[in-house]
């Protein structure tokens, strides 16, 4: 490849760090030249400035997003991989009709999603956040604690997340019931649950573990209604997206008594806006979006993302959720 012929790749906001100093991104060096800007843009303006010459843009952050308005802005692009499972920052349609391949990285770093979200939950079972902030505040209190083993775990969502938290909390003594939009008994025997109907998993589990992507389908789907039916005494555990639960509907149930407690890794707005009223909830553990961030799972996603582009590279692109 020429000079003339080299490529641009584009990580538009690369903050928190993602793929900055990793040796990953040196594998591109022989197709172009990356730009990387280690700040996120403070304007729609400054974003379609940061890539208006890219062939390639990175996103390595799900804050930065890419709707159809901003795609059409940018005539030399050809493709889209994320540092990410979820596209859910992309319009999909707009970049299929304008060319633009989309990659994701469906399941790559599964393992680690499932170990956070499954280490919050016990957090919240055995009250770590609130009994830390109590001792801090001087006070020592007694909370009684939720015991685990052989409880109902019901996971919402048995795609690659879901499949590990099966396989965890089976491993650990739970019975694991589910819900997915097209479930069978074939994989519910690889998996180790028993697939049952939304309404019936809601009632009858302990801990709820929301797994599915963000859609048109899913936005909404955990409400007052659907909180009302979860037993007073369970916990609800949110690692997929915040526009699946209504945050309002959630508040006021744990502030009622209608829950034990809550985890949380995803929200409506991100970064969290210092007004959520989670921040006000006692019995919540809070992290802001980084169930995947490991030295192993940055690097495996690090990975991806330049295998995504390499392989689109050589004509036989994968992982393609647009093109």
């Amino acid at each position: 490849m020429s000079n003339a012929e080299r490529l641009t790749f584009v990580v538009p906001g690369d903050d928190p760090p993602q793929l900055q100093g990793s040796a990953h991104a040196d594998r591109l060096a022989p197709h172009g030249d990356l730009v990387m800007h280690t700040d996120r843009p403070a304007s729609y303006e400054e974003k379609i400035e940061r890539v208006s010459n890219a062939d390639i843009i990175i996103n390595t952050r799900g804050a930065i997003d890419w709707p159809g308005e901003a795609l059409r802005a940018l005539p030399k692009l050809r493709m889209i991989t994320t540092c990410s499972i979820g596209t859910d920052m992309i319009d999909l349609a707009a970049a299929s009709e304008l060319g633009i391949v989309v990659s994701n990285q469906p399941g790559r770093t599964a393992p680690s999603v499932a170990e956070h979200m499954f280490g919050l939950m016990f957090a919240v079972a055995k009250r770590a956040a609130y009994q830390t902030a109590e001792l801090k505040a001087g006070r020592w209190g007694r909370v009684i604690n939720i015991y685990l083993q052989g409880k109902t775990l019901g996971i919402i969502g048995t795609g690659n997340v879901g499949a590990e938290i099966a396989r965890l909390a089976n491993a650990f003594g739970m019975n694991v019931i589910a819900w997915t939009f097209n479930p069978s008994d074939e994989r519910g025997r690889r998996l180790g649950v028993e697939y049952v109907e939304l309404d019936e998993l809601l009632s009858r589990s302990d801990v709820v573990s929301l797994n599915v992507a963000s859609s048109d389908e899913t936005r909404g789907m955990i409400g007052q209604r659907e909180l009302g039916l979860m037993k007073e005494e369970a916990i609800l555990v949110n690692g997929a997206r915040g526009d699946i639960v209504d945050t309002d509907a959630l508040v006021s149930a744990l502030n009622a008594g209608g829950l034990a407690g809550a985890a949380v890794d995803v929200f409506d707005v991100e970064p969290i806006s210092p007004d959520n009223p989670l921040l006000t909830c006692d019995q919540v553990v809070l992290t802001p979006h980084m169930a995947d961030m490991t030295p192993e799972g940055i690097e495996a996603l690090n990975e991806g993302a330049v295998d995504n582009i390499l392989a689109y590279l050589s004509g036989a692109p994968q992982n393609v959720v647009a093109s």
